[in-house]
């Protein structure tokens, strides 16, 4: 491919079309399911799920890794998926397969389940409906299988762990295996190729980093590792592992409450503060909002992501037949900034908007 930096290259230099597609491809944007819904996304972007716990952050994850490992079509049948591979780390150890399982089912279930795909023209009840209905229903499980095994989970105890799987120096029994070597042999296999890299959630060993300040022993002149430097390294094993297979990066991150706040300063009613406190609540609510949300990732982080949406759950509830009565979430983006606010509800089935 010409260089980039040379406009005469692109005049007389050559692409051949594998290159192009390659390119293309790359380059595309598409489009996720709620509430990442709103811009087109494209693979190099790494996109951040900031919010307080809980505000569905790891529902979100789950629901695009779903939409990732969806095929687009199954014998015949539309899933709408993109087909692909997703790598999922899970730094807080609180993955719940279970409920990765009971979306996927649901999702099958929901194109598997319409009469229209497979009793179209065939009256209920008959012996052909029946056996259509058995045709399609005996390979429900082998198509879970293969969603499945797009599916790539990686948990990381703590820092190190995570930066040894992104360095992808050495293959290891626990969690820091070869994610270069990894992820290319899964990819041939199946034959298809890695589009997300999930984290949940990469300020998880926050505290742990910064209480954790090793002094070096004697005339030793190692390097110490900071908060600071961890995050610049994970960045730069991150950026590493995105030139080799470009992907799209999608990281959830918890709030944290810093000095002079707490749960318990933020939940607690005005009643219990002097008449001053109450005047100062009532008055600078926002600023509290935005204190509570105030950044903690270094900046090489900061940086490192090109946009951001935050979470919030709502003092509003919606009721639905089948899920009863469901606390409402508040998604707004806050990198690129848009002047709209989305509210879902958590159901079964993954995330639903509420208009």
């Amino acid at each position: 491919m010409p260089d980039a930096d040379d406009p005469r290259a692109w005049i007389h230099g050559d692409e051949s079309a594998k290159a192009m597609l390659a390119r293309v491809l790359t380059e595309c944007s598409f489009l996720l399911l709620p509430p990442l819904h709103r811009l087109p996304l494209r693979v190099g972007n790494v996109i951040e799920i900031a919010g307080p716990s809980p505000s569905a952050k790891s529902q979100v994850l789950l629901q695009a890794a779903v939409h990732c490992i969806l095929p687009r079509e199954w014998r015949g049948l539309r899933f709408g998926g993109l087909e692909r591979m997703v790598i999922y780390f899970d730094l807080d150890c609180r993955f719940d397969v279970l409920r990765l399982s009971q979306i996927l089912k649901h999702r099958i279930k929901e194109v598997l389940g319409s009469t229209n795909n497979f009793g179209h023209g065939v009256q209920e009840g008959s012996q052909e409906y029946d056996d259509k209905v058995a045709s399609v229903y005996s390979f429900d499980d082998e198509l879970l299988l293969a969603c499945m095994r797009r599916f790539l989970y990686i948990r990381c105890y703590d820092s190190y762990e995570f930066i040894a799987a992104l360095k992808a120096s050495s293959l290891h029994v626990s969690v820091a295996k070869t994610m270069h070597s990894r992820a290319q042999t899964e990819s041939e296999a199946l034959g298809v190729g890695i589009q997300f890299l999930m984290i949940d959630s990469i300020g998880a060993f926050y505290w742990i980093d910064r209480a954790s300040q090793p002094s070096p022993y004697g005339n030793c002149t190692r390097k110490i590792m900071s908060f600071q430097n961890v995050v610049e390294s994970i960045v730069e094993e991150m950026r590493k592992f995105l030139e080799v297979q470009p992907l799209l990066v999608l990281a959830a991150k918890s709030c944290i409450f810093f000095a002079g706040s707490s749960t318990t300063d933020v939940q607690r009613t005005p009643t219990t503060w002097s008449s001053e406190d109450r005047n100062q609540w009532r008055t600078s609510n926002k600023e509290i909002e935005k204190f509570l949300y105030r950044e903690y990732m270094p900046s090489a982080w900061q940086a490192f992501v090109t946009h951001r949406i935050h979470l919030q759950v709502s003092d509003k509830c919606t009721y639905d037949r089948e899920y009863g009565t469901m606390p409402i979430y508040v998604s707004e983006w806050v990198q690129p900034p848009l002047n709209v606010k989305d509210q879902f509800a958590v159901g079964d089935g993954g995330i639903f908007l509420i208009t």
